[in-house]
C-alpha cells in the first residue's frame, strides 16, 4: 500500500501547547542511546532517546535528533554510524554525549576499529548502520539507517528514560509472568 507524505484533511482541532505536549509524551519510557559516527575531524556523537525499529526487510532503524545539531549533521555526512544502546549503568555517558563537553568521548572507553563508527564499551548493544535516508521531522531531523552489523547483552539492563530522569529497569525476581505471542506483530 503506497504511502503519501502529505496530511489528509480533517477537521480543525485547536494547536497542542508544546509544554503540555512535552510533559504528556515524558510519560513514555525510552532508552537511551549514544549515536557515533568517524568523520576526518575524528569522532562524533550525540545522545538520542528516540531509537525505533522500522522494518525487517530491509532491517532499518530510525533516530531523531534537534535539527540544528552539529552532531546529527556529522553523522549523516559521514554516511554510516553506530547506535549504542546505552546499559543502566552508563547515565553519564549519557549526560558527556548529552552536553557541549569538547571531548564527549573521554566520558568512557570506546573501540575505534577501522572498518566502522565507534562502539561505545559497556553499551547494552550496539547496532551499526549506514544512512539510509534523513528527513526533516518539525523541530528535528530523522536518519534511517540500514543495519549491518548488530549485537547485544543480555547481562545488564537498559538505561531509561521517562519523566524527566534517568531511571533503572529492575529485574523482576518473584516468579515468570506469561509471555503472550504477539501474532498481530508479524501479520
Amino acid at each position: 500500500m503506497p504511502v503519501s507524505l502529505t496530511t489528509s484533511p480533517h477537521r480543525q482541532l485547536p494547536p497542542v501547547e508544546a509544554q503540555r505536549f512535552r510533559h504528556v509524551l515524558g510519560h513514555v519510557p525510552t532508552a537511551v542511546s549514544v549515536v557515533t559516527a568517524t568523520t576526518p575531524e575524528g569522532p562524533v556523537g550525540v545522545t538520542v532517546g528516540s531509537l525505533a525499529s522500522v522494518s525487517l526487510e530491509p532491517p532499518l532503524v530510525v533516530f531523531y535528533s534537534g535539527q540544528h545539531s552539529a552532531s546529527a549533521a556529522a553523522i549523516v555526512s559521514a554516511g554510516e554510524f553506530c547506535v549504542n544502546v546505552l546499559a543502566q549503568d552508563q547515565g553519564h555517558v549519557c549526560a558527556a554525549f548529552a552536553g557541549r563537553t569538547a571531548d564527549r568521548f573521554a566520558s568512557g572507553s570506546w573501540d575505534s576499529a577501522a572498518d566502522g563508527p565507534p562502539r561505545l564499551d559497556g553499551a547494552l548493544a550496539w547496532i551499526e548502520c549506514t544512512v539510509e535516508a534523513s528527513f526533516p521531522a518539525g523541530d528535528h531531523i530523522a536518519v534511517m539507517g540500514r543495519v549491518h552489523r548488530l549485537a547485544a547483552d543480555d547481562c545488564s539492563g537498559p538505561l531509561v528514560f521517562c519523566r524527566g530522569r534517568l531511571l533503572r529497569l529492575e529485574q523482576t525476581r518473584t516468579r515468570d509472568a506469561s509471555v503472550l505471542p504477539f501474532d498481530w506483530w508479524t501479520g
